[in-house]
């Protein structure tokens, strides 16, 4: 019998169901390591690690022990007013990592809360100290979630366009494009010039503007494109200038993604706040943290009858189960020097990413940082015209590279490569060789 969407009971995110009157969705009944096995028998090199987060593999022992010891002893309890083990453990650990001065962690259970969580800390630290600074800066090509509040500072508009009527506006500014410089720039003569942008925008509306949102070195959603440190350098001098909060999302580029524990690191800077999830738990249960600083704590702090309390809460904050994975999941990192191991892996990924797609007609570029690399497809080459988005030609690319044996969920013409680290340099060459394969197949030769 034919698979009818319009009778199926689950409405999935970020798919248009109708496109399963084609092609049936696939039932996956097991993970190992880098590989999903569905209900037929067919394995799935996982290239993106699950929406990011599986860093470690599917069905890592380690946090499948973690996961048993802690269920046994305590799974949930309510964390107003109340405290545990787990989350005790994890914030030390945690702050022991984190860019110096970042000193108090707030819990939440997914990346939007989080971004949601320092928005209103922000907003909220300026209004208890008598001042109503009402707006958010972001890139246009910077991405923080799909809650009304992270949506407000979406500059891909793919997701929040739909909801514009309801949204709060905020001020979108041209974030960096090292690939269509409109400086006439390349990667290597950049001085960041586009800088000015985000400088002309803060310096103008600095009495109204609460803080500043950035994907730190890597705009992910937005299209993979990586920039230079410096601009994250320039942009924290100039927010500490002027009174403004920096926001420095590190949900997906956290956690070894860029090749150091945070990618903040890359600029040498400290954000006023940190949000961090996706990897925080390898995968295995929804959790998010938001790192921020003494200063910002101390104006919510007094009586509780003056209304200065951070009144902010989610049913599952501070989970037991997710703080207990996330603990290990440092200890691992610590313990197997994992940012170190990574490197060789991550060299072979580029490399071998470089040596298949750079002479390829309709390779309009090759980037690549830490265990992030990426292949923006064009129709011209000289001219980096892109491909006509409503052909589907990605689409079509991650139907093909899971007809054989990957799942690759392409970014519109991008096509990129973030799978767990436990990956193999023998299943990094494989997974190279299907996603070439699979996009000549359908660009042709």
């Amino acid at each position: 019998m034919k698979f009818n969407p319009r009778n199926y009971l689950i409405w999935h995110p970020c798919t248009q169901m109708k496109d399963h009157e084609e092609y049936p969705l696939i039932k996956i009944v097991k993970g190992e390591g880098v590989y999903l096995y569905d209900d037929k028998g067919n394995r799935y090199i996982d290239a993106i690690s699950s929406w990011w987060v599986n860093i470690l593999g599917h069905s890592n022992e380690r946090l499948n022990e973690a996961l048993k010891r802690q269920v046994d002893r305590l799974e949930h309890v309510i964390f107003a007013n109340f405290v545990h083990e787990p989350a005790l453990k994890l914030t030390d650990k945690l702050l022991r990592i984190a860019p110096k001065g970042l000193s108090k962690v707030f819990f939440a259970d997914n990346g939007s809360s989080a971004i949601e969580v320092a928005m209103k800390m922000s907003f909220g630290y300026f209004k208890n100290k008598g001042k109503i600074k009402n707006k958010f800066v972001y890139l246009d090509c910077g991405y923080h979630g799909e809650t009304l509040g992270a949506l407000s500072v979406c500059g891909e508009e793919l997701y929040s366009q739909m909801y514009k009527e309801i949204m709060i506006e905020n001020i979108k500014v041209k974030g960096p494009d090292c690939f269509r410089c409109p400086f006439g720039k390349t990667r290597e003569n950049c001085n960041v010039e586009c800088f000015s942008f985000m400088e002309e925008a803060l310096v103008r509306n600095k009495d109204t503007i609460s803080a500043v949102l950035i994907e730190p070195i890597v705009n992910c959603a937005g299209g993979f494109k990586i920039y230079p440190p410096i601009y994250l350098k320039k942009l924290r001098d100039l927010t500490q200038e002027l009174d403004i909060h920096l926001i420095a999302d590190e949900i997906a580029v956290g956690f070894g993604r860029t090749g150091k524990m945070f990618a903040c690191e890359h600029a040498g800077i400290t954000p006023d706040f940190m949000c961090l999830s996706k990897g925080l738990t390898g995968g295995y249960m929804p959790l998010s943290v938001v790192l921020t600083n003494d200063e910002i704590y101390d104006t919510f702090y007094g009586d509780y009858v003056s209304l200065k309390a951070f009144l902010h809460s989610h049913s599952y904050t501070g989970n037991p189960l997710g703080c207990a994975l996330a603990s290990e999941v440092l200890d691992i990192f610590e313990e197997d020097d994992l940012l170190n191991k990574n490197r060789s892996k991550q060299d072979r990924l580029k490399n071998r990413v470089i040596e298949k797609f750079s002479n390829y007609k309709y390779c309009g570029e090759v980037r690549s940082i830490g265990f992030i690399t990426a292949v923006e497809l064009v129709k011209d080459k000289i001219t980096k015209e892109p491909f006509n988005w409503k052909e589907r030609l990605g689409f079509k690319i991650y139907r093909n590279a899971l007809k054989k044996g990957a799942l690759l969920r392409n970014l519109g013409d991008v096509i990129y490569f973030m799978p767990p680290y436990v990956i193999t340099k023998k299943q990094i060459d494989e997974l190279v060789n299907i996603a070439f394969d699979s996009v000549v197949e359908v660009l042709g030769e």
